[in-house]
Formats: C-alpha cells, sequence, structure tokens
C-alpha cells in the first residue's frame, strides 16, 4: 500500500510551518493502560529533546466496571520545540479507546482536532453503556472534527497471534499497538521502549515478544497503510536548553530526592513515617529507594501512627517527614500541634485533592490551604510553602527541610494531585553548588545553665537528643515554661509562650527572598495573583495578555505562611488584583486578611487544572 508520510512541497512548507507544540490525549477504559501508554510516549518524547508537560486523569475506583464513563481513564501530553508550562488546553489528537472514552473527552479536542477511535470497541453493549444511542463513528455527530477508525482490537490480536496468547491476554497488547503507531506519527525511536518492554517482561519472555510485536505492527500500521492526509508524520523539534544533564521527573519523585538532598544538606538521617493515600502514596514508594542515603521509611498502621512515628524521630535527632492529602492532614491535626508545642522540626507534605471526606481522590485542587494556614486548634502558626510544578517541587523541598530544621519547627509544604502526578523534563542540579545548612545539636550544657527553651537570635530552641548528658529535659503536649520548659499553666508564661511562636513564625519572613514579580512589573493596572500548580496556565495566559497590549502582571507565591516582607508594598502598586484558585477562594481570603487588598477571585473546583483561556478570558474581563 502506498505511505501515509506526507510528502511535503517547499511551498506547503511555507504555507504550514511545523507546529510548535502538539497536544495528545491517550483515553480508554482503565484497565486499558492508558497510564502506561502515556508514561511511555513520554519518555520517547523526552529522549527527542522536546519539552513537555503532562496530566494523567484517571478513576478513584481500583477498577471501574468496564466501558462505563465514570471507568475512563486518560493521560495528556503536551510537547513541543517551544518552552511548555502546561499540559495544554485542548487536545489536537483523541485516542479513544472505546465509546466511554470518547464520550467524556471529545468535548475538550479542538475543533478540526483528530481523533483515532478503536471501531472494534465499538459494538451495541459498549455503546449503552457509554450512553450512545447509535454510534457515533456513522452517524455523522463528529463532523467538526476529523475522524480515523478502524479495528484496533482485531489488528493487535492479528499481530500477536503467533505467540498463542489467550483473547483476553492478547487484547492486554492493545496499548503497545496503540503507542506504536503514536510513535510513528510523531517520529520517535521505538527501540527505548522495546528494551524496556524486555526488562519488564524478564521473566516472561513471551509477553515482552508479544508486546514488542504489537508496538512494531502499529508502527508498521502507520508507515504502510492510507491512512488519509489528516494522519502524517509530525517531526517536532528539540525544544532549546541548557546544557546539562536532564531527566523527567513527577512531583512525587522531585519531593521524594529534594527531602533526601535538603536532609543531606542539613547533615541529619531522614525518617519517614507515611501511611497510604491518593495521591500522596508515591512519595513513600520513591523514597523506600533511597536507603543508602540515611533514609529510613516506614508504612504505619493509620495516619496519627505516621505522624507520632516522625516526630519521635524528630526527638531522637534526625528530621522527622510525613506526608498525606487532605483527609489524612485532618487525622494528623493534633499530633502537628504536639510537633508545634514541642518545637521540634517536622516537614509535612500535603498532596492536595477535591474534597471534603473522601471527595475526589484522583482529581487536583487546591482546597487545603486553610487547613494548612489556619487548620489547628489553638494558637498554632506554622509555616506554609507551596510548589508550582513537578520540578519546582525538589527545591520546595529543600527549602521546607531548611526552615524546619533552622528554626525548630513544623512546616507544610503543599503540592497537589496534577503536581504529584504530572512530569516534565528537570535539570538535574550541580549538587556542589547547594548550600549547605547543617543542623547543630547542643551537646554540652551553657556556663549559664541548660535552658531548653532559651532561643536564639531566631527565635528557635536548641536541638538536643535524649539521653545527652546533663540535658535531661521535659517534653510534651502541655504548656511549656519560658526557658526551663518546665510545666506552666500560668497565664503570663501562656501568653508569653504562644507570642514567641507566633514570632518565631512570623520572623521567618526575615530570612526568605522578596516577592519578586514573574512578568510584567511591579505596579500596574491588574496583577494576577496565583500559588501552586495554576503557575502554567496563568503565566502563559499573562503572556498571551501582553502580547495584545494589556496592562497585566503576573506574582506567584512560594512562602505561603508567613509571607515575604514586601508583598504589602507590592500589592499596593496594582489597581486590580485577580486571584486564580482550584477552590471557592482561600487565598484570597488571605491577603484580604494580611493586606487589607480588595483581592478578587478566579475560581474552579471541577478537579481538572485551570484551561490557559479561563484565565485570559477573566483577565479582559477584568480589565474591561
Amino acid at each position: 500500500m502506498a505511505t501515509a508520510v506526507h510528502e511535503t512541497t517547499r511551498e506547503e512548507a511555507n504555507a504550514s510551518p511545523p507546529p510548535e507544540n502538539i497536544v495528545v490525549r491517550f483515553a480508554g477504559d482503565s484497565g486499558d493502560g492508558m497510564q502506561l501508554t502515556g508514561g511511555q510516549f513520554t519518555l520517547s518524547t523526552a529522549l527527542a529533546g522536546n519539552d513537555l508537560a503532562t496530566f494523567p486523569d484517571f478513576p478513584a475506583e481500583i477498577r471501574a466496571p468496564q466501558g462505563t464513563l465514570f471507568g475512563v481513564s486518560a493521560f495528556q501530553i503536551n510537547f513541543g520545540s517551544s518552552q511548555i508550562e502546561t499540559a495544554g488546553d485542548a487536545p489536537d489528537v483523541l485516542v479513544a479507546m472505546n465509546p466511554a472514552a470518547l464520550k467524556t473527552n471529545v468535548g475538550s479536542l479542538k475543533p478540526g482536532g483528530l481523533i483515532i477511535a478503536d471501531e472494534g470497541e465499538f459494538g451495541v453493549r459498549n455503546l449503552q453503556k457509554a450512553q450512545y444511542e447509535v454510534s457515533p463513528l456513522t452517524d455523522g455527530s463528529l463532523a467538526q472534527w476529523q475522524l480515523i477508525a478502524f479495528n484496533i482490537s482485531q489488528l493487535t490480536l492479528d499481530a500477536v497471534k503467533p505467540f498463542g496468547l489467550g483473547n483476553k491476554e492478547a487484547l492486554r497488547c492493545k496499548n503497545m499497538w496503540t503507542l506504536g503507531l503514536a510513535l510513528w506519527m510523531f517520529d520517535r525511536d521505538r527501540e527505548p521502549l522495546i528494551q524496556w518492554l524486555k526488562d519488564k517482561f524478564a521473566k516472561n519472555p513471551v509477553l515482552a515478544d508479544a508486546n514488542i510485536a504489537a508496538l512494531n505492527a502499529g508502527h508498521a500500521y502507520g508507515e504502510t497503510a492510507e491512512l488519509g492526509p489528516s494522519v502524517r508524520q509530525h517531526s517536532i523539534a528539540a525544544a532549546p536548553a541548557e546544557p546539562g544533564l536532564y531527566r523527567t521527573v513527577t512531583g512525587a519523585e522531585s519531593i521524594a530526592m529534594g527531602l533526601v538532598a535538603g536532609a543531606q544538606l542539613a547533615d541529619v538521617k531522614m525518617f519517614f513515617g507515611g501511611y497510604p493515600i491518593t495521591p500522596a502514596s508515591a512519595i513513600l514508594h520513591y523514597l523506600s529507594r533511597l536507603k543508602e542515603f540515611g533514609v529510613t521509611t516506614f508504612q504505619a498502621e493509620d495516619e496519627i501512627a505516621a505522624v507520632a512515628s516522625a516526630i519521635g524521630a524528630s526527638y531522637a535527632g534526625q528530621l522527622g517527614v510525613t506526608s498525606s492529602s487532605g483527609p489524612g492532614i485532618a487525622l494528623k491535626g493534633e499530633a502537628i500541634g504536639l510537633a508545634i508545642m514541642t518545637e521540634l522540626p517536622l516537614v509535612i507534605v500535603n498532596s492536595q485533592r477535591g474534597g471534603p471526606s473522601t471527595g475526589l481522590p484522583t482529581k487536583t485542587e487546591q482546597s487545603d490551604l486553610y487547613q494548612a494556614v489556619y487548620g489547628r486548634n489553638g494558637d498554632a502558626p506554622m509555616p506554609v510553602i507551596a510548589a508550582r510544578s513537578p520540578a519546582d517541587a525538589f527545591e520546595c523541598a529543600i527549602e521546607a527541610v531548611r526552615i524546619a530544621t533552622q528554626f525548630m519547627t513544623p512546616v507544610m509544604l503543599l503540592t497537589d494531585g496534577y503536581i504529584a502526578n504530572a512530569a516534565e523534563p528537570w535539570k538535574v542540579p550541580d549538587t556542589t553548588k547547594l548550600e549547605p545548612f547543617p543542623v547543630k545539636f547542643l551537646e554540652a550544657a551553657p556556663e549559664s545553665g541548660f535552658k531548653p527553651y532559651g532561643r536564639d537570635a531566631k527565635l528557635a530552641r536548641p536541638w538536643v537528643k535524649p539521653g545527652t548528658p546533663g540535658l535531661l529535659h521535659r517534653i510534651g503536649g502541655i504548656e511549656k515554661q519560658v526557658d526551663t520548659g518546665h510545666i506552666d499553666y500560668a497565664p503570663g508564661n501562656h501568653q508569653a509562650m504562644t507570642d514567641l511562636r507566633a514570632a518565631k513564625v512570623n520572623g521567618i519572613a526575615d530570612h526568605i527572598p522578596e516577592q519578586g514579580v514573574e512578568i510584567g512589573e511591579t505596579s500596574g493596572k491588574l496583577a494576577v495573583v496565583g500559588w501552586g500548580s495554576t503557575f502554567g496556565p496563568i503565566h502563559q495566559a499573562v503572556r498571551r495578555a501582553r502580547a495584545k497590549g494589556m496592562d497585566v502582571h503576573h506574582i506567584h507565591l512560594r512562602h505561603i505562611w508567613p509571607m515575604p516582607k514586601n508583598m504589602a508594598v507590592l500589592l499596593a502598586g496594582y489597581e486590580h488584583i485577580l486571584v486564580p484558585e482550584m477552590n471557592t477562594g482561600q487565598l484570597k481570603t488571605v491577603l484580604r486578611d494580611q493586606f487589607l487588598v480588595d483581592a478578587k477571585p478566579l475560581n474552579k473546583v471541577s478537579g481538572q487544572p485551570f484551561r490557559i483561556a479561563e484565565i485570559e478570558a477573566a483577565i479582559e474581563a477584568a480589565l474591561g
């Protein structure tokens, strides 16, 4: 058959220059291996030198009913030859493995975008599960898009027939067939994935060979079948990048490596106490592989035991770390208060998800900001840091360790489901250029006598390992006496200790950078203020708006509590402030509370990240 590779003439190339970026979404049943497909396509894209950002989106159920609308799993990747900061607003290409995947995702596809559908799955039963009366592949309802439908299921069965697999086992290779076609479409090398399959199925070479055959068959189909002008090879040039060593990281990987780096820079061993919860569990998984760096991991029987064990480790002279999502952070609340009362270093990672209660376990949200800043009994201030992207989480984890150990305080590091699961390229830092902040344990009583709650210039109390001769002291959750640490209920003492704990946390503002402006100037008509994973869409929306001549500027917070010292003056320089958040307006309230500014909210609680267009429209509305 004739090749489907489009021979581009010079005139056509000038009329239609290659795109700078392409957004592809793989969608199918939660058993179709879409996350694996997306992950391996991401690997091939990174090896091709493209910049990229990904968005895995999957059901909360471990195995939702097959073929149903709520059982759809999707993986979106935005890749290109220019800077990529989001997973993309709308896909250019949708690969739909069944009717439910098509129905739940086609509305997001760009007008004129390409649908590749497995018509072998569009039988009567699957159509009914997806609430289609007739097949959308034949009724004209998809006319606004380009549609290519062929029987991927049968083509996969044909490709793996020589290996003697059962029908069910053979169809599990369908995702590799689809991946092979995608690798052909975007001119990707198959060899790294072939080697990966050999390694993955080293103990079952038949499965390895079957999956490789499916991968090669999908690639060959693209090469040899006449699929029409809408399906042709696209070559995306490598993105410009500074020289150095790069790897792709998810937020969970980045946090794990950042915590280890922080512990190394502090020159202490690390103890991680955790309990499995979506989407935070991956941090425990990654840290458990890093024992050679002085990391001890402990999977506790519940959330309370997890945080309590981490506090115990900090008391014993290691860096205690724990992680969870909103429901687990709520359970840890009383123990976090204990760490604040005892003034021990503790890092708490909160990978936020949709709430309240169980809520939306696999969907993203930013609705734990109140919980992080205000959510404990009593006056219990605690520093709060927010990562903006998977790669940024590495630096934020180091910063959390620095503040915790230098100020003897718990620190909460906020990420979310999007950051935890998404991936992007990361330039591996030169570790020799990371500034150490070694911990100094008190090992002997000063001449003036040992004061367990005596304080240094930063108002931090000394860190004493239990059993150190001459440094015996009380510790616990009942109010402590100034300096001595004895139990003391006196009204004046409680006032003094409450004020000291607050002053210590507020004083951290003297030891963090002043707030900068990401795009724009320090004054103007409109500042878009964000935090966390909204960075990418805000950055791109502000960039587009400024290209149209709009007076708009982007400020993005890493230090949520305390905020940088120049925030009041900085915010006062703008006529209007817009705060996009994946909640009902929590940072907006904190800004109003702290700086009396009339910040306006832009809220989204759909479990999906902001699209660039949504923020761009809000900017235009704010500027009239």
